[in-house]
């Protein structure tokens, strides 16, 4: 009689197996090195291997931000999850496990192989980050459907499928059909696809294939058109003058002026109105064109700024590398000399010489750090002062085409008075007119609605006014606030990490030179 095996227990993922995985990887010397400093830096690893564990659920791997190759194959995973950070990741195997749905895939857009293989999912979906996408293992899965295969033909890199052991295999076109849909296909399923195998399947489905190639060709417009109008509005965004080049702010209004459409029907108004808007709209395209320039110009300031940075941080880094060139290299020869010394004298004269030149070294890179920081400092402020400049500039351009806008409304608000109060004497002498409409009929009845109906509609158009430049004002200095934080922010980092480099090299070569006592 045969003995049942018993199926492994479940397996949750957590801190310790994913560092003893990580160790794994390692040689025995970087092993050693991590087992005595009590650590491991996860955001180091470059490969990790988790496979054959009983692993039920992906977790606590979001440290492991370099990492480019991992390996899960062979567990009891039911749901693809917690992959998140791993934004460098190349290779993924997830084959052997008990997947239904692919999902959670959307941050690998670097992912180049993709084994699905032995899972439990009938459809081929979310997937549209992996442009980079070259190998795609599906063997033996629930995909049913032939047509959800094309859903792959966005992968442009892809060369290499396996669909092996799939119901959509089992199909008497099925080579026929991968190899017409994927001309740039060199593998399917473990075979080469053949070009007398490519060139049948391009007569057999010609048809077919010019009407997709069609459809695609559509939808690649659509879809170029639908970022091309994505990127225009971030940039109007990104200059404060979005929707100012044309008449939204004009129609933004009289939007909730609620008389506004009876008081445009009153005879008279219709021909103000045109000039109004007319002259309101150029100087919105005005604003709109001042913006975009004023706008190219803080980029060109910033690209300066950063480039001045780079260059600064990289002349101290090459500076700092040819002090420690040159102290390893002598560091190294008293090193051999030590190690060769018996007479603990003699050694300790020589070890007090060998922390001499490494206090010595770390005076040497504490004041080219101290000097760096102190030449950002100046740079930093110098674009501080810069670009404060500029923004300032375009708030006083834009101040004063806005304080033109209200100009206008005020003459359009007078003559609107005007226009009113002559209806109103015009209706209380002679009647409504006749090509006048209900609505403006029954409001001209009373002089005081009228009057109010006006009045209103002027504080309306003034408080829209006010609004949008408030919104421009306030928006272009906190994006100037907010820039420059972020660069003191940046640098005050990047000091304390250099600093504190400086300091762990140094307590590392005087750990070296305590093991020689």
């Amino acid at each position: 009689m045969i003995g049942r095996q018993d199926k492994p227990e479940p397996v949750l993922m957590d801190e310790e197996m994913v560092k003893e995985a990580s160790v794994e990887q390692l040689s025995h010397d970087q092993a050693r090195r991590i087992a005595k400093a009590e650590g491991i830096h996860f955001t180091e690893i470059l490969k990790l291997r988790l496979e054959y564990r009983s692993i039920l659920r992906i977790d606590h791997l979001w440290e492991f931000t370099s990492l480019a190759k991992l390996e899960l194959n062979n567990n009891l995973i039911g749901k693809i999850e917690g992959l998140d950070r791993l934004v460098n990741l190349t290779w993924l195997n997830l084959s052997f496990n008990s997947i239904e749905k692919i999902e959670g895939l959307g941050s690998l857009r670097k992912l180049e192989l993709l084994n699905l293989t032995n899972n439990q999912i009938s459809v081929i979906e979310n997937m549209d980050a992996l442009e980079k996408l070259t190998h795609f293992c599906f063997a033996n899965n629930r995909l049913g459907e032939l047509d959800n295969v094309l859903y792959l033909r966005k992968f442009r890199n892809l060369f290499t499928i396996n669909l092996c052991g799939n119901p959509v295999s089992k199909d008497a076109d099925y080579r026929f059909f991968i190899a017409a849909y994927f001309p740039n296909l060199t593998c399917l399923d473990y075979r080469l696809l053949d070009q007398k195998t490519k060139t049948e399947a391009s007569i057999k489905y010609h048809y077919l294939l010019e009407e997709m190639r069609h459809k695609e060709l559509q939808a690649q417009q659509a879809e170029e058109a639908e970022q091309s109008r994505k990127a225009e509005v971030k940039l109007h965004m990104d200059a404060f003058v979005e929707h100012l080049n044309g008449s939204y702010l004009l129609k933004s209004m009289f939007k909730d002026d609620p008389k506004a459409e009876t008081l445009h029907c009153v005879p008279g108004v219709a021909s103000l109105l045109q000039t109004f808007e007319q002259q309101m709209v150029e100087l919105c395209v005005q604003l709109f064109e001042v913006g975009l320039a004023e706008h190219k110009r803080r980029e060109t300031e910033v690209s300066a700024f950063f480039s001045g940075q780079t260059a600064a941080v990289t002349d101290c880094q090459q500076k700092a590398s040819q002090i420690l060139a040159k102290f390893e290299q002598q560091h190294k020869e008293r090193i051999v000399e030590l190690q060769q010394l018996s007479d603990p004298d003699q050694l300790r004269v020589k070890l007090n010489h060998c922390n001499d030149e490494i206090k010595q070294l770390c005076n040497s890179l504490m004041a080219l750090e101290v000097q760096l920081a102190s030449q950002l400092e100046d740079i930093i402020k110098r674009f501080d002062i810069n670009i404060s400049d500029i923004v300032d500039s375009f708030s006083e351009t834009a101040q004063g085409i806005f304080a033109q806008c209200r100009d206008l409304e005020d003459n359009y608000h007078e003559r609107m008075q005007e226009i009113a109060l002559a209806t109103l004497e015009s209706v209380s002498k002679d009647g409504p007119e006749e090509d006048m409409t209900d609505d403006v009929k029954m409001l001209f009845t009373d002089r005081n609605t009228v009057m109010d109906a006006v009045a209103v509609g002027h504080d309306n158009h003034l408080l829209v006014i006010n609004d949008r430049e408030s919104q421009l004002i306030t928006g272009v200095d906190a994006w100037k606030v907010a820039l420059i934080k972020g660069i003191q922010d940046k640098e005050l980092k990047r000091n304390r990490m250099c600093v504190s480099d400086i300091h762990r090299y140094v307590d590392h070569l005087r750990e070296q030179l305590d093991e020689l006592l």
